[in-house]
């Protein structure tokens, strides 16, 4: 018996049309019934509705409708219920972040690609790192910094020139982005149950935002970062086009 199918899509006309066409093929399981979740949509969609159904316990198979599909499968509409059966599972783990404010408030948001710190003025962010309470560079002077997971090695953090790290390989990316001093720090792979913590030095003059994954918080003093123990998510992957093999070709595209 083919299993319960929820359809969720990206709000194009493209992504729309095609959650259309499929419904009207396999049918639509309500979102709290679904024994597997269908997101049609680019990688951005794909991370939001990770973070939307993440409760639900339940894997996500998606398909490509997009301009980028790091995350996703192709789009086909035909033999549905047999690509979800031999899909192969990847276990995603998001990073958990808290962040203290300059107004003095906490805020606690997920990410399963990054957790990124940005200058918000033209006033280069001066940053303290300390990785399991011990502190590393006293005082990193750059437009940003970065903590990526294995999965989002590819997003952001090899734009700023950071490593791509193998799923499973239970490590995380520490990236500076534009660094000024310390001049030849490039960034660190740490293990991924490594804590790190930034602290932003002369934050009223220097103010700095964090973000993870979509969700920012504004004018941050102190950021901890740590990879999530109990929180979990399933990607399914086509077998011929899994997330692995396309992190291993990733490093030798030219």
């Amino acid at each position: 018996m083919s299993q319960r199918i929820a359809f969720v899509a990206a709000q194009t006309e493209e992504a729309a049309a095609a959650r259309v066409e499929l419904v009207a093929r396999y049918g639509d399981a309500p979102l709290d019934t679904a024994e597997v979740i269908v997101a049609l949509g680019g990688d951005g969609f794909m991370l939001r509705s990770l973070h939307r159904h993440m409760a639900r316990g339940v894997p996500v198979y998606g398909m490509k409708l997009g301009t980028v599909g790091f995350l996703m499968n192709q789009h086909a509409v035909e033999d549905l219920p047999e690509r979800i059966a031999q899909a192969q599972p990847t276990l995603l783990r998001p990073l958990e972040m808290q962040a203290t404010t300059e107004a003095g408030g906490d805020a606690e948001a997920l990410a399963f690609n990054e957790v990124s710190l940005l200058r918000q003025t033209k006033q280069a962010a001066h940053v303290r790192v300390a990785l399991n309470g011990v502190v590393k560079i006293e005082e990193l002077v750059c437009d940003g910094v970065l903590v990526s997971t294995t999965a989002g090695s590819t997003a952001y953090n090899l734009s700023a020139h950071g490593p791509i790290l193998p799923l499973g390989s239970q490590l995380l990316a520490l990236t500076p982005i534009s660094p000024f001093r310390p001049r030849r720090w490039r960034g660190a792979i740490l293990p991924a149950v490594t804590e790190v913590r930034f602290e932003i030095l002369d934050h009223y003059k220097r103010p700095v935002s964090a973000t993870a994954d979509s969700h920012e918080v504004r004018d941050v003093v102190e950021v901890r970062i740590r990879e999530s123990r109990e929180r979990t998510m399933t990607l399914l992957f086509d077998p011929e086009h899994n997330l692995e093999e396309r992190i291993l070709n990733e490093q030798f595209e030219l």
